[in-house]
């Protein structure tokens, strides 16, 4: 049997397909920024794909999430007739049962050495430090935080970073920065994706609170960076001046 001709439209899922069974991928978008040695048809952005890019590539099938993409976009892929395999991914344990989906439907005979390696770095991580309370933007103009129900506020926790939005009705709460700085964190964590925060952002936005530098592929992207993410994500939380 000929493998699955796959478009992926979720960069952390690129990534541990091509990691897998790089031959399968015959599109991605173009926020699939690892491996950075994947050269394959681009077509266009998570949010906003181009149907008929994708639709001139044929596939398969498309692999997707609820998060990350349009459900219009995507019905509108399996009215052309595609297959569409839709991910949900809101803490790690999921990340891992929906990693090894995905790759069997891509055509995997087995568990790939990554995946047994990031559930390992991650059946005893090491903590951060103490418990520590944080808010953790996302996003400015308008200040956007992680609430509730999320992968990375589920890693953070998995740290010891208690985020202290993880309890608002929403997922991805706006909440003014005046309400943020009230909460009275003991840290801030700013990624650098989706919006990239830089060590600007702390200072300006959070006078006199330590603030952490994460990468956000660590902290977001379900993949192989999973198996260095407690590592990563520890040094960088460690590093702050608090």
């Amino acid at each position: 049997m000929a493998p699955p001709r796959v478009v992926s439209l979720v960069p952390s899922l690129t990534e541990a397909i091509a990691e897998t069974r790089p031959g399968v991928l015959v599109g991605a978008t173009d926020w699939c920024t690892h491996p950075a040695r994947l050269d394959v048809p681009r077509i266009g952005g998570t949010k906003n794909p181009a149907l008929d890019r994708i639709l001139a590539l044929t596939p398969d099938l498309v692999i997707a999430n609820e998060e990350e993409n349009r459900a219009p976009d995507l019905d509108a892929l399996r009215t052309a007739g595609l297959e569409v395999l839709v991910t949900e991914v809101r803490d790690l344990p999921q990340a891992f049962r929906e990693l090894e989906r995905v790759l069997t439907a891509c055509g995997a005979s087995g568990r790939p050495r990554w995946l047994d390696e990031a559930e390992q770095a991650w059946s005893a991580p090491v903590p951060a430090g103490p418990v520590t309370t944080a808010v953790v933007p996302v996003w400015r103009r308008p200040w956007t935080v992680l609430g509730r129900d999320t992968f990375a506020g589920d890693v953070l926790a998995r740290l010891g970073v208690h985020n202290l939005f993880g309890g608002h009705p929403e997922r991805y709460p706006r909440v003014p920065l005046g309400e943020l700085c009230d909460a009275d964190p003991d840290l801030v964590v700013l990624p650098d994706e989706p919006y990239r925060f830089t060590a600007a952002d702390g200072p300006e936005a959070f006078p006199g609170l330590p603030c952490a530098l994460v990468s956000g592929r660590h902290l977001t992207w379900y993949g192989p960076s999973l198996a260095e993410a407690p590592r990563v994500l520890a040094e960088a939380l460690r590093a702050a001046d608090r």
